[in-house]
């Protein structure tokens, strides 16, 4: 029983969270355990025709979950009309008709070894007397935009249906929306899947036309939301958009796989006007070549073709070589009429208006990000997104492959590095965007790596440092675009939908802490019961999770009681002041460097606590299913944090149902004339 938090006490038991931060384990590069077995749940499923089912996959043997979802029979893979369609998410949608024979066989390839894989039999049949069919609409639908789809009853005299999205009657904010009348309005960004296989890549959507007549007649489609980023922009494109490497391709196993990623700002330096991008995005992870042709779009999105040649490269940081502070960070020159000049970048507009205006960042050298600034970027695959960060002065480990899909690999280690929490902020894809504030449009980093739950970037001082002129240091680029004193806000991030979040809005989500935990918690509580409740303001004292580390338990100390369940949940991000940062700097520089060495660490920064807001704490990423050291509640007097999550990837956002380039190593890739997905 609770009303008001005024302090929450944790207690350092089994802590077991894991968080993002790589593609390697904390800084040991130990390449994962080989894959034993995919298990695909549920195993046998009889579906009626139009109907929808999402399958999950358990990949033995190896912490990389991530599969490529199949159906056997069908030609691509992906599916086709006779066989029905499935999503990278594992979302199958029969097909309207049965097909001979009725059966479907569903296969999850395991993305750590395409050599295992398991599958699922679905058993078609035709149900009910009563049909649906859904006509009319697209089933690709950009990001603010909107398509009206129209269901057809046969076989009953009731023609009603209602509508549903992802399973939920009249969908919601992070899926798009759907009317009585069947009028599909896109959410405002891509929706990213956040947890279990293919963590942190965008995710179609189902939407779904059921008789109300008859609840088990129904028919479904996949609806892929598709940002304008992804588009060819022609001459004069503005940035923030789909782009790369004309030579970022690779034959692999007899199929052609094609990377790209974000053609992220324009900056100057001396007379010369250059894109600003990653190095693992235009300069294939520190294989390209000076001179070599950057396109837009990037082939990815161009069929693996090669589109329209934009800029040259120019530049890049040298990932394995370069001295620290690491960036992963590229420049290239721009052709003459290919790039919009004064640094437009696609949706990043002050005008509020539907769909978003296009607008330049904030000019100059970018302002030092802070824990709980609210941030936005425009970026290849989710489009206009927005959040806040999580945590800074974060280090990381992160891996690297070479080719596109295929190649040797390395690790770089980066410190001070920024995080912000996803919730669909990235995906695989958006490698490359600029991350500016939302009130200012001032540039804070450079986005290059993420997981499920966080996206990183380099802080944009030391991409503009470590990207000075080599003939003459003093020279170093300038983000071109908005000149006025304070700039302009992002007005897409105040827009109905999702990704409008700011920090206040950002709640915490917390689990379960195991029985004999809970029990030891309680027996401190009745331990010092009577000392606590000895002061007046206290009118309870619980156990609940601590919002620090939800697999801790914590004392729960309330000035009034009221049911829990009233209590709204705390803030994932609160603003801490200068002092705070100050005490928690001399922490992370003294146990950063021995954190990251410890097994399953795979990043440690400095963030807000949210068990006492205010405060400071050291972040503790750990990655998920990796055993690790117990995480003490407070180290030299500082709180601790602990985020789990996926391996953090270096390229993660650059392939829609493929991966890409901003994960780990791992690019987006896309494979031409192939039944096969590509195996990156």
């Amino acid at each position: 029983m609770r009303c008001s938090l005024s302090l929450v006490a944790s207690l350092a038991i089994c802590p077991y969270l894991i968080s993002c931060s790589g593609t390697s384990n904390g800084s040991s590069g130990t390449p994962p355990p080989t894959t034993n077995s995919v298990i695909v749940a549920p195993a046998t499923v009889s579906l009626n025709k139009g109907g929808s089912q999402t399958f999950t996959a358990t990949v033995n043997g190896t912490m990389d979950q991530n599969v490529f979802w199949e159906i056997a029979e069908a030609t691509p893979k992906s599916g086709d009309s006779t066989h029905g369609f499935i999503s990278n998410g594992g979302a199958y949608v029969a097909p309207t008709t049965v097909p001979s024979p009725p059966n479907i066989t569903i296969k999850a390839v395991s993305g750590a070894d395409p050599t295992k894989s398991g599958t699922a039999a679905v058993t078609l049949q035709a149900g009910p007397a009563t049909s649906v069919s859904i006509t009319a609409g697209s089933t690709q639908v950009p990001t603010f935009g909107s398509t009206q789809f129209i269901a057809t009853v046969t076989g009953n005299l009731n023609t009603a249906v209602s509508w549903q999205v992802n399973g939920v009657t009249g969908g919601g904010p992070q899926t798009g929306a759907i009317s009585t009348t069947g009028l599909f309005k896109a959410p405002n960004s891509v929706p990213v899947l956040a947890s279990g296989n293919n963590d942190g890549q965008t995710s179609e959507v189902v939407v779904t036309a059921i008789s109300q007549a008859d609840n088990t007649a129904m028919d479904s489609v996949l609806v892929t939301i598709v940002p304008p980023q992804q588009n060819a922009q022609g001459a004069s494109s503005p940035l923030g958009v789909s782009g790369g490497n004309a030579k970022d391709s690779s034959m692999v196993s007899g199929q052609k796989l094609c990377c790209g990623g974000t053609l992220g700002a324009l900056v100057s330096r001396g007379s010369n006007l250059y894109i600003l991008s990653n190095n693992h995005a235009i300069a294939m992870s520190d294989s390209g070549t000076v001179g070599d042709p950057i396109v837009q779009p990037g082939l990815i999105d161009n069929n693996c073709a090669t589109p329209p040649t934009v800029a040259t490269l120019s530049q890049f940081f040298n990932m394995e070589t370069g001295p620290a502070p690491k960036i992963d960070a590229a420049l290239a020159l721009i052709n003459s009429g290919a790039v919009e000049t004064t640094g437009t970048i696609l949706q990043l507009g002050g005008t509020a208006s539907n769909p978003p205006t296009n607008g330049p960042p904030h000019g100059g050298s970018g302002v030092a990000p802070t824990v709980g600034r609210t941030v936005a970027k425009s970026g290849r695959s989710t489009g206009l997104t927005c959040s806040a960060i999580f945590a800074t002065q974060t280090n990381v480990s992160v891996q690297y492959q070479k080719g596109c899909g295929t190649g040797s690999t390395f690790n770089v280690s980066f410190t001070n590095q920024v995080d912000v929490t996803n919730n669909g902020f990235s995906a695989e894809g958006d490698s490359g965007s600029l991350i500016v504030t939302q009130d200012t449009a001032d540039p804070v980093a450079l986005l290059y790596a993420g997981s499920g739950s966080d996206t990183v970037g380099n802080p944009i001082s030391d991409v503009l440092n470590g990207l000075a002129d080599p003939a003459n240091p003093q020279s170093k680029p300038a983000i071109v675009g908005d000149n006025s004193l304070n700039g302009h806000t992002v007005a897409a991030c105040n827009l109905p939908g999702p990704q409008s979040a700011t920090a206040a809005r950002l709640a915490v989500q917390r689990t379960a802490a195991s029985p004999e935990a809970v029990q030891r918690a309680l027996t401190v509580r009745d331990a010092h019961l009577a000392q606590l409740m000895a002061y007046p303001e206290m009118q309870a004292v619980g156990v609940g999770a601590s919002y620090d580390n939800s697999l801790e338990p914590a004392i729960l100390l309330f000035e009034s009681a009221t049911l829990e369940e009233t209590v709204a949940p705390p803030q994932l991000v609160y603003p801490i002041s200068d002092a705070e940062v100050g005490r928690a700097k001399i922490v992370h520089a003294a146990h950063a460097e021995e954190w990251m060495k410890k097994a399953g660490v795979q990043g440690v920064g400095i963030g807000s606590s949210a068990d006492a807001p205010g405060e400071a704490a050291l972040v503790i990423f750990l990655l998920r299913g990796v055993p690790h050291d117990p995480i003490p509640p407070v180290i030299d007097g500082l709180r601790t944090r602990v985020r789990e999550s996926s391996r953090f990837r270096a390229g993660f956002g650059d392939a829609p149902a493929k991966r890409g380039c901003s994960m780990p190593a791992k690019r987006n890739t896309q494979p031409v004339a192939s039944e096969s997905q590509p195996r990156p």
